[in-house]
């Protein structure tokens, strides 16, 4: 097996054993980066947590959002679709808690929206900090409110799925030994169509294309999602939306609960 950490041929992935089972996002990733465009003012913030950093590596890696231009970047994920999607040469076919690299591989490792899929989220964040100098991790806090008016109104199921896969930004960062836990607000046009996305263009969410490419609306059963969609469309229609959430339609942003958390070391010269 020809090693990510010296490079793999093009359109090629090496396979690391993840277990049985497909992947979550073999499933639901086909298409995936038409929906999740990474959003120009997340990729700044997680840049200047990466700056200095020539070697990442970028663990539950995606369709490859918001990795640092000019770096060196290994790509890490459990989906064969999701990897074929990638831009990067280097690919790797893995899982967060068994990372086939030696201590010290790289400059940075980051994980970006990706530890509530992990089983073990803590052996994960101790790989992360095994294999590289310094850590940047974004996730969401499920203790933190206000939460989506989605969750309240229309998919109550949501917040039991999230409640039972996220881990607490506190332990989170416990585990990883963050120094820096930066907020980040949900601009009203973000454009990564992750679930929180459409806080203000609620008509967004009655689109299934923009649906599937949210792993929680995709793991949901059309029994339970197409009542809530069908509601909240006859909410859209009468304007009993509008009238609610009015207080919404003037913010720029909402602080949702999504963070930024920095460790290890920086990555300037040694």
């Amino acid at each position: 097996m020809e090693s990510a950490a010296t490079g793999s041929r093009p359109a090629t992935y090496d396979r690391i054993g993840t277990g049985s089972g497909p992947a979550t996002y073999d499933r639901i990733g086909t298409g995936y980066r038409l929906v999740r465009r990474p959003d120009p003012r997340l990729h700044s913030l997680i840049g200047q947590a990466l700056a200095g950093a020539r070697t990442v590596v970028n663990v539950g890696a995606g369709a490859g959002s918001y990795e640092p231009e000019g770096a060196d970047v290994t790509a890490v994920d459990p989906s064969h679709v999701m990897l074929d999607q990638h831009p990067r040469l280097r690919k790797v076919k893995g899982c967060a808690e068994r990372l086939p690299f030696p201590d010290g591989s790289f400059d940075a490792a980051m994980a970006v929206m990706t530890v509530h899929h992990w089983p073990d989220v803590r052996r994960g964040l101790r790989e992360l900090r095994r294999v590289s100098r310094g850590q940047v991790v974004f996730t969401w806090d499920p203790v933190h409110r206000p939460e989506l008016w989605l969750l309240q109104e229309y998919l109550p199921e949501i917040r039991e799925l999230e409640n039972a896969r996220f881990t607490p930004l506190s332990e989170v960062a416990e585990a990883l030994d963050a120094h820096t836990v930066l907020p980040f607000p949900i601009p009203h046009d973000f454009t990564d169509g992750f679930q929180i996305a459409y806080w203000r263009r609620p008509e967004l969410y009655l689109d299934p294309a923009v649906r599937q490419a949210s792993s929680t609306f995709a793991q949901l059963p059309p029994s339970v999602v197409e009542p809530a969609m069908e509601k909240l469309r006859a909410d859209l229609d009468s304007g009993a939306w509008r009238r609610r959430h009015a207080d919404l339609l003037d913010k720029e942003s909402v602080d949702y609960g999504y963070r930024l958390l920095i460790a290890g070391e920086s990555f300037g010269p040694r």
